[in-house]
């Protein structure tokens, strides 16, 4: 019991680490928390006009989710790490960037770490989560709606490509949480007041 607990708290703090924070005080930007949404994700970055720091950011929050998975595959048979655990570590990551313990519980909305999340469990999962959101976007012209749509079809995609309840249910808890985190989202999408792909709105677009 020890040893998960453990594993589970460093999958958190790994999650924690505040990317859009970090690397816009590191390149002299503005807190992402101080303009726009408030929100510490790339997309908000993104608003300080900075594209390289917020591909920067994009590429951290990912990377934290994917790494995390990787390495508790790896040393799971010399750890003796269970599936089922695996997916409360992976799960563990997702919650410390949603509820960075760094940012007093205020993270970003996990598109970005949930994405990374996926692909580490598996690269086609992966890819077949963005593709929805790929697709949504192009379609649709709504960067919420698209992350709402991969939100929706995670779950599905994990249980018909990996048979497996244990990474479902870790991918449909990050579902629901993305669902929750993007209610205001929701409201202006129902309203017709979201703002679209491309045209500036501050705080109407999906944040990771």
């Amino acid at each position: 019991m020890a040893k998960i607990l453990t594993l589970l708290a460093l999958s958190y703090l790994i999650g924690s680490i505040p990317f859009a924070v970090l690397i816009s005080r590191l390149m002299g930007l503005s807190d992402p928390r101080s303009f726009g949404s408030g929100n510490p994700g790339a997309t908000n970055v993104l608003r300080s006009g900075n594209k390289f720091a917020a591909l920067l950011t994009l590429v951290g929050d990912a990377a934290k989710g994917g790494l995390v998975v990787c390495l508790a595959s790896y040393f799971a048979t010399e750890l003796g790490i269970s599936v089922g655990q695996q997916a409360m570590i992976a799960f563990a990551a997702f919650l410390g960037h949603v509820f960075s313990v760094f940012l007093r519980f205020k993270g970003g909305k996990g598109v970005a770490t949930a994405a990374g999340v996926l692909l580490g469990i598996s690269p086609l999962l992966g890819v077949a989560v963005m593709g929805v959101w790929v697709a949504v976007a192009a379609l649709s012209r709504y960067s919420s709606a698209a992350a709402l749509s991969a939100a929706v079809a995670a779950p599905i995609i994990a249980h018909l490509f990996l048979q497996s309840p244990a990474w479902t249910t870790c991918s449909l808890g990050m579902s629901a949480i993305l669902i929750w985190r993007h209610k205001a989202n929701i409201s202006r999408l129902l309203a017709g007041t979201e703002g679209k792909i491309g045209k500036k709105k501050a705080a109407s677009t999906s944040e990771t």
